[in-house]
């Protein structure tokens, strides 16, 4: 694809710079990478915070590393600071537990529990930071495109063959504000009579994603054969390789052909569904069926790391919208549902 010949700087909004690599290329935690938790604004102290908070809020920031008793937490007295606090905390020992942000997200991914719940915005930062790493010499603008489908929930629209995808916040902060533009993509979804300003990302324009990359407001068209899914096809295998050391070959497929199917990963809630559905030998209905925008055979050259069951076999992937056209993808399942041989 035409582009820079050299990777340039994006997603500056990540927070890279917060975090210190390791000699594997993993993001070890760092007292910085901590300390951006409370300066978020839920847990900044407001005008009804009592003291106690105030000198708890003002501890954690200069040393986020510190532990917190329960006497400290329950001096909150407020139940919604509490209930933020006890979040964000066993969100840092989690972090800190792991040494590595990969290494945490690992352990969520294969099913390992919190003291409490991780908000979802915190899996999709993890997400964020974890690629932005992984996708360093990356020059390509579609592949990086094609990566915040990992961490960005999108907004579909099908109109005269294309499925294209824009995020979508960006599309409800830009209808909601009343802008015009690309009348398309908001043609099929939950808010007619509005249209977003919002450039079509190809071969002829690839350079304006660098200067944009932290406003995540291009669109493609993820159809196979377009570049798009080629290039998310490369964004899964970079995914793979990073945390598992695992090099595979993923390639778009307009269907599973396939008389001796014995795996499949869906990437998001939908896909598994319809793809559990497929595997059984159910027929589809129709609208269902057209709610799969993506499918993906993975070949894997290193047999000897795959359960026996599934050697000799190729495995697949799927991507689906929900019928109120968002894709939600969950790179999670990724990690968790691949039939490896457990190490150790």
């Amino acid at each position: 694809m035409a582009g820079n010949a050299s990777a340039r700087d994006f997603w500056k909004s990540a927070g890279l710079h917060l975090l210190a690599p390791n000699a594997d290329g993993w993001l070890g935690v760092t007292p910085d990478f901590l300390r951006a938790y409370w300066t978020r604004p839920e847990v900044h102290p407001v005008d009804s915070s009592n003291a106690h908070e105030i000198t708890l809020h003002e501890a954690l920031l200069e040393d986020p590393a510190r532990s917190v008793s329960e006497a400290e937490i329950a001096a909150l007295s407020d139940p919604d600071a509490i209930e933020t606090y006890r979040i964000v905390l066993s969100f840092r020992d989690l972090l800190l537990s792991a040494g590595t942000l990969e290494g945490a997200y690992l352990q969520l991914a294969r099913g390992g529990r919190t003291a409490a719940p991780v908000p979802p915005v915190f899996l999709d930062q993890m997400v964020h930071v974890i690629l932005r790493q992984a996708l360093r010499g990356v020059s390509d603008p579609m592949r990086l495109r094609a990566a915040e489908l990992f961490f960005r929930e999108q907004t579909v629209a099908l109109e005269n063959g294309r499925v294209m995808l824009a995020d979508e916040e960006i599309v409800e902060m830009q209808a909601r504000s009343g802008q015009t533009g690309l009348a398309q993509l908001l043609a099929e979804t939950a808010t007619p009579q509005r249209s977003v300003v919002l450039d079509v990302l190809g071969d002829d324009n690839a350079a304006i994603y660098w200067p944009r990359s932290d406003r995540f407001d291009t669109v493609v068209d993820f159809r196979i054969n377009q570049p798009a899914m080629d290039a998310f096809a490369r964004v899964v295998e970079t995914w793979i390789a990073h945390f598992l050391r695992l090099d595979v070959h993923v390639e778009p497929r307009p269907q599973i052909e396939d008389a001796d199917w014995r795996w499949h990963i869906g990437l998001d809630a939908e896909a598994t569904k319809l793809l559990n559905a497929l595997y059984e030998g159910k027929t589809l209905p129709l609208e269902d069926a057209t709610r799969i925008l993506g499918l993906f055979r993975v070949r894997v050259p290193e047999q000897a790391r795959l359960l026996e069951h599934v050697r000799g076999a190729p495995l697949y992937l799927g991507v689906a919208m929900t019928a109120g056209k968002r894709l939600r993808i969950k790179p999670q399942n990724l990690l968790a549902n691949l039939p490896l041989v457990a190490v150790g």
